[in-house]
């Protein structure tokens, strides 16, 4: 019987923190990323990270705050990735519009920016941050053959969209 009552007071132990802490830490990320929905993704991920190591922690607020400045930092550092990647496609664009003039393709970063979430993060981790395959799919959650499947599809998209003249020798 103890066992459980234990197991009641660390959950009602919990469940105190939780209430106590997430209010806070949710706005102490909103502030830092500037986006609630992604402020809320981080604030839950530190509690499901903290909730893993709930035994060893003794500090569980120190533990949620710097959880939460590193998922913060790698979110800043993948929407570093993404602008430089957006970067690099627009002078792309830019300069093959210059190459076959202004009139002659659509710019490639339009085209990049529609494909579907799934295809156009992988095509920006592959093609324009030089990422390997395997480090996508680690990155990204997905298996290897999934990544290269994607950016084969994302390929074809581009590849129509810019009637046949996309060049993806990498």
């Amino acid at each position: 019987m103890s066992r459980s009552k234990d197991s009641g007071e660390k959950d009602r132990a919990a469940s105190d923190l939780f209430t106590d802490l997430y209010p806070g830490l949710a706005g102490w990320c909103r502030r830092l990323v500037d986006d609630d929905a992604t402020a809320h993704d981080i604030a839950s991920e530190a509690f499901t990270r903290l909730w893993g190591h709930w035994t060893a922690v003794r500090e569980p607020r120190g533990f949620l705050y710097v959880t939460a400045a590193n998922l913060v930092r790698d979110h800043w550092r993948k929407l570093d990735r993404e602008r430089r990647a957006l970067r690099q496609v627009t002078t792309e664009a830019e300069l093959a519009q210059r190459r076959e003039g202004a009139d002659a393709a659509v710019p490639v970063r339009m085209l990049v920016r529609s494909l579907p979430e799934r295809l156009r993060t992988p095509v920006l981790l592959y093609y324009y941050a030089d990422l390997p395959v395997g480090e996508i799919a680690r990155l990204i959650g997905r298996k290897e053959g999934t990544v290269k499947s994607d950016l084969h599809a994302a390929r074809e998209l581009l590849r129509a969209g810019l009637g046949g003249r996309f060049d993806h020798a990498h």
